[in-house]
């Protein structure tokens, strides 16, 4: 898997940056319309980080992006076959 880092913009509520709500993909700033999907991986292997990961909706792009909790980086991980 190729992960790519990504400035991400956050809301952040009783927890810091708590969802996504802006990407910053190279020269492109793709608002967040909608989280479709987030799920948590964490093991019992150490020498993995913890992460959650976020399936967003941003205009006709779908994209997955991982953020690393434990060195607070954040990854494209995949871009999704449009939405049309």
């Amino acid at each position: 898997m190729i992960m790519v880092p990504v400035r991400v913009e956050c809301y952040a509520g009783y927890r810091a940056g708590e969802e996504p709500r802006a990407l910053q993909v190279g020269d492109d700033r793709l608002e967040v319309e909608q989280v479709i999907d987030r799920w948590y991986e964490a093991g019992l292997d150490p020498s993995h980080s913890r992460a959650e990961y976020f399936k967003l909706l941003c205009g006709s792009r779908v994209m997955v992006v991982k953020h690393d909790l434990d060195h607070h980086v954040w990854y494209l991980v995949a871009e999704l076959p449009s939405r049309a």
